[in-house]
């Protein structure tokens, strides 16, 4: 092969590598090498370069879902035992507050004094009415003998009380003996009625 051929070849192959691979830099020319993108701002693990642009990173470290422990045979033991005295409770306070109502037992009524009011004097009589301790109201009135009547009284038991006295104040004037009846005249609840009798002496 000549010269010629040989430089031909050698201008043809360098060609090629001028066509595939570019220019060649010459001795001024610096490399450059490319510079890593720097997002914008960072939201999370996703980072955004520029706008528009989204890049889904991954999380910074791996996040696993830990598994709800099942609870255990003995707290729902602890739970349905705290349950079920908090509902016994709540009954023994309802049937404490809405159970039976008030029930009389007995009434009985007697003066203070046995002997009677004296002169210008105040007989106290005394009503007793004996229940079964439930709280409620007692309604009743008062008759004397005498003609006249209380208006319809009532009184207030509370919850443990099992007797109420109920008084009758009876107030006795002038010369002379009078034998008085006070009767009590229970109205509810149930309807019952007790009286008693004395004697009112003044001889001047």
């Amino acid at each position: 092969m000549s010269d010629n051929d040989s430089d031909d070849e050698y201008s043809a192959t360098v060609l090629g590598s001028h066509w595939f691979s570019g220019p060649q830099q010459t001795s001024q020319q610096t490399r450059v090498q490319p510079q890593e993108a720097v997002p914008d701002r960072v939201e999370g693990s996703v980072l955004r370069f520029g706008p528009g642009v989204t890049a889904a990173m991954p999380a910074p470290f791996p996040v696993v879902a830990e598994p709800v422990p099942a609870r255990r045979r003995g707290e729902w033991r602890r739970y349905t035992l705290a349950a079920v005295v908090l509902l016994a409770v709540l009954a023994y306070l309802a049937w404490q507050r809405y159970g039976p109502a008030i029930e009389v037992r007995d009434v009985t009524v007697a003066a203070a004094d046995p002997q009677g009011p004296g002169c210008a004097s105040t007989a106290d009589v005394v009503a007793v009415v004996r229940t079964n301790g439930r709280p409620g109201t007692l309604t009743y009135r008062w008759i004397r003998s005498d003609g006249t009547q209380s208006e319809q009284l009532t009184e207030r038991v509370p919850r443990g009380k099992k007797e109420a006295r109920l008084h009758l104040l009876w107030t006795f004037q002038g010369r002379g003996t009078y034998t008085a009846e006070a009767k009590l005249q229970l109205v509810s609840p149930g309807q019952r009625t007790a009286a008693t009798r004395f004697t009112y002496r003044c001889a001047g």
